[in-house]
């Protein structure tokens, strides 16, 4: 959430007095300007403090377009993807968003960046902007999203050999962890020194995590945080994958976000609950006082289960985002909806009427929070505004039911592409512009040889 002290909206000439007084007050010597890509990787500048705020005034702060048709590995698709000529485009700091970096030892101050064109318009293909103009569509309809996010990750050896299989690190007994400790506290305990870090460098920046828990992986462990409004948890979120890069470095490990890291493992997720309030009185839209489900409610779900298979690229965006989504652990194959159900895409926890809420399941942790947000938001509003009843909730395992979501790659680019209903709503540029990016991250790992070829293949056909 934004820092306590944050006035809750800035004119430009608030945002460059707040900025200006809360960096000078902690005596701040370089300043990080933020911008997540499309992959949610941390793009932008490092500039020394008076840079930073004299940058504020004349535009000095600006990376090229460009930054945002980069792949994964560093590289464009071959095609032209943008209408404009690759030209600067301007950082607008957040003032809302900026953030000591505690891992430094000088005094540093990190800040998350809006774009926009010479002419003032927003750069329509950035994450963020895809982000904040869907709840701008929310806005126009009264209605708020909250949002509460888990995510998953998992903790391995430091790796220097992309071909050799990853594997749980060593905690403090001495031994790797073999065994699947689902919730286990002493399993947790093992790496108390990382988490200690984790958690003082998060309060330091007012990174509103809830709990945490072993999950059941071998070393993967799930955060959780409290619910709040939709941008500032994509901003949290982003951060926080950073964060615990960062510390999980300083001990010696790696902590990874990828899907599916790990044979015979689980994958790691980015469940996301979500909801509708009247921003004027708070109230939960999704169910009446004595907690009756409401029109909006089973429209919301209806709208999920028709646009997210078309939005799976935005929610598994990688090669390795599908092996995560297979039968039997505890990831979705489907879009069915349950009551307290694990197995399905869709899960409606049992709660009281003002916490009454869906958990969309499908979200990778590889998954670029203001995209998977956007997405999943979109797919509700259509079906609100489409009044799109969905289907019955089913009881059993959805494990017994069809394969119905994307298997790869290849496949939920094509759905995303010819997503007409959604390219409306996240807009056509971006749209066109994501599927290229993803299209030349599909080229590039066609070009790769992998070891499992090698050993089934190279002296057997």
């Amino acid at each position: 959430m934004p820092n306590a002290d944050t006035p809750p909206q800035h004119t430009p000439e608030q945002s460059v007095e707040y900025l200006t007084e809360w960096i000078r007050s902690r005596g701040i010597t370089e300043v990080e300007c933020l911008v997540p890509d499309m992959s949610g990787i941390p793009r932008g500048k490092i500039l020394p403090a008076h840079k930073f705020l004299s940058g504020l005034t004349d535009r000095g702060l600006r990376l090229p377009e460009s930054v945002f048709i980069q792949t994964v590995t560093g590289e464009y698709p071959e095609e032209d993807v943008i209408d404009e000529i690759d030209g600067d485009i301007y950082l607008r700091p957040d003032a809302a968003s900026i953030r000591i970096v505690p891992w430094y030892e000088e005094p540093t101050a990190q800040v998350i960046n809006d774009c926009i064109h010479r002419d003032g318009r927003p750069v329509d293909i950035s994450p963020r902007h895809v982000l904040q103009n869907v709840l701008r569509l929310y806005e126009n309809k009264g209605w708020k999203p909250v949002i509460a996010p888990e995510l998953e990750f998992f903790l391995v050896k430091v790796n220097a050999d992309p071909d050799y299989p990853l594997e749980p690190p060593i905690g403090r007994s001495g031994r790797p962890e073999i065994g699947r400790q689902a919730y286990g506290i002493d399993a947790v305990n093992e790496f108390d020194p990382l988490f200690e870090d984790v958690y003082d460098y998060c309060d330091a920046q007012d990174l509103d995590v809830d709990t945490l828990h072993h999950e059941g992986g071998a070393a993967q462990m799930e955060i959780n945080f409290n619910h709040g409004e939709a941008l500032s948890l994509a901003d949290q979120v982003f951060l926080f994958k950073r964060t615990v890069h960062q510390a999980a470095l300083r001990h010696d490990v790696y902590a990874t976000f990828m899907a599916k890291p790990l044979e015979g493992q689980p994958g790691s997720a980015m469940h996301m609950h979500q909801s509708i309030v009247d921003p004027k009185t708070g109230k939960n839209l999704f169910a009446t006082a004595d907690g009756t489900e409401t029109d909006l409610f089973r429209w919301h779900i209806g709208g999920l289960q028709k646009y997210l298979p078309q939005a799976m690229l935005l929610l598994a965006p990688n090669v390795n985002s599908f092996r995560r989504l297979v039968r039997n652990y505890n990831a979705p194959i489907n879009m069915h909806w349950g009551r307290d159900n694990r197995t399905v895409g869709l899960r409606v926890p049992f709660c009281q009427p003002e916490a009454m809420r869906v958990e969309n399941r499908l979200s990778g942790a590889d998954a670029n929070p203001y995209l998977a947000m956007a997405a999943s938001l979109a797919c509700g509003y259509l079906g609100m505004t489409e009044q799109i009843e969905p289907t019955k909730p089913i009881t059993g395992s959805g494990y017994t039911k069809a394969h119905a979501l994307p298997r790869h790659m290849p496949e939920a680019i094509d759905r995303f592409a010819h997503a007409r209903k959604l390219q409306e709503v996240l807009g056509e540029s971006f749209c066109r512009v994501y599927a290229a990016v993803k299209e030349a991250e599909w080229d590039a790992y066609q070009d790769v040889i992998s070891s499992w070829e090698r050993e089934y293949l190279l002296l057997n056909v």
